[in-house]
C-alpha cells in the first residue's frame, strides 16, 4: 500500500527560499569510467561536465522542435546520465529558451523607445547645424556636423538592432545564447582570458530538482549527522547496465555518491533542520568557482508568514537615494508622528569595517535618514551585501512600528538610459532595483506589507509643501509624500504654496532704476513657467488624483521654477 502524499505548499501561498552554503567533497568513488572520464578529473567534475554538455545539447534540440520525452531517452545514451539528471538538464534548457523569449519582447520595446528618442535628438542637432550655417559660424557648424554624424550613427545602429530583434520575433527564433557568458567570451577573443577559464565556465554546474516522494532530493541528498550537515551527490555516469526489465527498460546498478560536509550560515541552520524533518522537496544547484570551491544553492518553498502590520495605523514612507534611505513615520491622518518612546535603530553587528560605515540621523518629529556611504561607490558583492544589511534594518524598523512600508514604484527598464553619458553613469550607479527589491523580499519574509506607489513629483511636492513646514530635508519630505500617497491622500495646492509662487513672481519683476544682469530677473523661461502656472494652479485642486500626478501637471512647472531659481 502506497503512503499517502503529503500536502505540498501552494506556490501562491508560499515563497521561494534559497540558502547558499559551501560543499567540501571528501569521499569519492574509487573507480572511474574510461568512457566518460577525461584525463585525471575526479568523478564529480566529470558529472558536472556531462550535465552542462547535456544542457547545451538539449537547448539546440529543443530549438529544432524535439520533444522532451525523446530527448530524455537520447540524453541518457549520449551522456551517460540517469533519467532525473537528464530531465533536469532538459528543463534547464527550456527555462533558458523561455526567458530569452520574454527578454526579446522587453528588448524590442526598449529599443523602440531609444530609437524614437535618438531620432528626436537628431532632429534637434540638424536644426542647430542649419542655424550655425545660416549665421556663418564655422566653429559651431563644425561642432554641429560632428554631433549630427554621431547621432545619425546612433539612429542607424538602433534601427538595425530593432530590425534584427523583430525578425527573431516574427520567425519565432531567439538571439544567440552564449553558454559561459558573453562578456567572458569577448575577453577570450581579446586575449584577456584563457581558453581554460572559458571551458571551466561552461562545465561548472550540476542541478537537481526536488521530489517529495523520494525524500526531498534523490540525486543530491541533504542529511544531518553528528551536529552538522552533509551532502551526497549521485555520480550517475558510474552506474552500469546489468540487464533489462519486462518492458525493455535498462536495469542499472546503484550509482555511487560523492559525500562531504556542507557548511551553512548559522542563521539558516534551524530552517534547514526543520526542512529535513518535514521531508519537503528541495532543489540543489552545485557551482564550482574558479578557485575550485563548491557553492551549493538550496531552494525550497516555505509558507508565507502572517502579516504583522496594520495599514490603519499609517505608513512608513521610504525615499531611496544613492547613499541610503530616508524614512518618514506617518500616521493615518497623513501627518508625521513622533517616534515611540525608547525607539532606536538597531546597528548591524556584521558591519565593522570602519567608523561611520553606518550612519543614522534621527529627528524626533518622525523622520530619520540611514546613510551607508559605501553604497555610492562600492562594487559587486560588497554593494549587494550592504543593500541586504540596509533592507534588514528598514524592515526591522517597520516591524517595530507595526505599519506597512510605502516605497516608490520605480521604472527599472534600460530604456531610461539615453545618449547623455553623465545621466547614464548616474542612473547605472544608482542601485534603484537592488534596494527596492531587497527591501520587498525581506519584508515579505518577515510578514511586513509593502505598497509601491507612483513616484511622480514626490520630491517636488515635498520641496514646496513640507520641507519648510517641518524643517526637514527634501529626502525626508519626499518620504512623507510617498507615505501620504500610499494612504490615499491627494496633494492639493495650498494657500501657503500660492503665496510662495506669488513672492517669487514679485521678486523677479525688475525694480525701477535696476541694472540688467545676465540670467537674472524674469527670463523668457521663467515667464513661460509663470504663465503656465497661472492657468494650472486655479484648477489643480478640482482635478482627479491621476491628473494631479501626471507628468505635465502643475508640479512639473513648479519643479522647473524651483530649478530656475536655485
Amino acid at each position: 500500500m502506497k503512503k499517502p502524499k503529503k500536502r505540498p505548499i501552494n506556490p501562491v501561498e508560499g515563497i521561494k527560499y534559497t540558502v547558499c552554503g559551501e560543499f567540501f567533497p571528501a569521499i569519492y568513488p574509487a573507480r572511474r569510467n574510461e568512457k566518460w572520464a577525461k584525463g585525471v578529473e575526479d568523478p564529480l567534475t566529470t558529472e558536472m561536465r556531462l550535465f552542462c554538455a547535456c544542457t547545451r545539447w538539449a537547448f539546440n534540440r529543443l530549438l529544432e522542435g524535439d520533444s522532451r520525452e525523446e530527448l530524455k531517452k537520447q540524453g541518457q545514451e549520449v551522456f551517460g546520465l540517469n533519467s532525473r539528471f537528464c530531465d533536469d538538464a532538459i528543463l534547464k534548457a527550456r527555462e533558458i529558451i523561455g526567458s530569452q523569449r520574454e527578454l526579446l519582447v522587453m528588448e524590442i520595446k526598449e529599443t523602440e523607445t531609444k530609437l524614437a528618442r535618438a531620432k528626436k535628438k537628431l532632429g534637434w542637432a540638424e536644426k542647430d547645424l542649419a542655424k550655425a550655417i545660416k549665421a556663418g559660424d564655422t566653429v559651431k557648424s563644425e561642432k554641429a556636423k560632428r554631433t549630427v554624424h554621431g547621432r545619425k550613427m546612433r539612429v542607424k545602429k538602433l534601427a538595425e538592432k530593432l530590425v534584427g530583434l523583430q525578425d527573431h520575433q516574427n520567425n519565432g527564433t531567439i538571439p544567440k545564447v552564449v553558454f559561459g557568458g558573453c562578456s567572458l567570451w569577448k575577453r577570450v577573443c581579446q586575449g584577456r582570458a584563457t581558453r581554460e577559464e572559458w571551458r571551466n565556465a561552461r562545465q561548472n554546474r550540476l542541478y537537481a530538482r526536488g521530489d517529495e516522494t523520494k525524500g526531498g532530493n534523490p540525486n543530491m541528498k541533504l542529511s544531518y549527522q553528528n551536529g552538522g550537515f552533509t551532502l551526497a551527490v549521485t555520480i550517475s555516469h558510474l552506474s552500469e547496465q546489468i540487464g533489462t526489465d519486462s518492458k525493455g527498460r535498462p536495469i542499472m546498478t546503484k550509482a555511487p555518491r560523492v559525500e562531504g560536509k556542507l557548511w551553512l550560515p548559522e542563521k539558516h541552520r534551524l530552517k534547514m533542520w526543520e526542512l529535513l524533518l518535514s521531508g519537503a522537496p528541495y532543489t540543489v544547484e552545485l557551482i564550482r568557482d574558479n578557485d575550485g570551491r563548491y557553492r551549493a544553492h538550496i531552494t525550497f518553498t516555505i509558507a508565507a508568514p502572517a502579516t504583522v502590520t496594520n495599514p490603519n495605523r499609517g505608513y512608513l514612507g521610504m525615499d531611496t537615494n544613492p547613499d541610503g534611505v530616508a524614512l518618514a513615520n506617518v500616521g493615518y491622518t497623513g501627518q508625521p508622528e513622533p517616534w515611540p518612546e525608547g525607539f532606536s535603530v538597531p546597528y548591524p553587528k556584521t558591519l565593522h569595517k570602519f567608523a561611520g560605515e553606518f550612519q543614522v540621523t534621527i529627528h524626533p518629529n518622525g523622520f530619520l535618514y540611514i546613510k551607508v556611504p559605501e553604497l555610492a561607490y562600492s562594487r559587486g558583492y560588497r554593494r549587494t551585501y550592504l543593500i541586504g544589511v540596509l533592507a534588514q534594518v528598514v524592515v526591522s524598523i517597520t516591524r517595530a512600528l507595526g505599519k506597512p512600508l510605502a516605497v516608490e514604484k520605480l521604472d527599472f527598464g534600460k530604456d531610461r538610459l539615453d545618449t547623455n553619458k553623465r545621466f547614464n553613469r548616474m542612473a547605472a550607479n544608482f542601485p534603484f532595483k537592488k534596494m527596492i527589491v531587497a527591501v520587498m523580499r525581506k519584508a515579505f519574509k518577515e510578514g511586513v506589507e509593502v505598497r509601491p506607489v507612483w513616484p511622480a513629483h514626490t520630491s517636488t511636492i515635498g520641496y514646496w509643501k513640507y520641507r519648510q513646514r517641518y524643517g526637514i530635508t527634501i529626502h525626508h519630505a519626499a518620504a512623507l509624500v510617498i507615505a501620504r500617497r500610499a494612504i490615499g491622500f491627494k496633494e492639493k495646492i495650498t494657500k501657503e504654496l500660492k503665496r510662495q509662487v506669488q513672492a517669487i513672481k514679485e521678486k523677479l519683476i525688475p525694480k525701477a532704476n535696476s541694472l540688467p544682469g545676465e540670467g537674472k530677473g524674469m527670463t523668457r523661461k521663467v515667464k513661460r513657467l509663470v504663465t503656465q502656472l497661472d492657468g494650472k494652479i486655479p484648477v489643480h485642486n478640482g482635478l482627479t488624483r491621476f491628473k494631479q500626478e501626471s507628468f505635465y501637471s502643475a508640479w512639473h512647472d513648479l519643479k522647473q521654477l524651483a530649478l530656475a531659481n536655485r
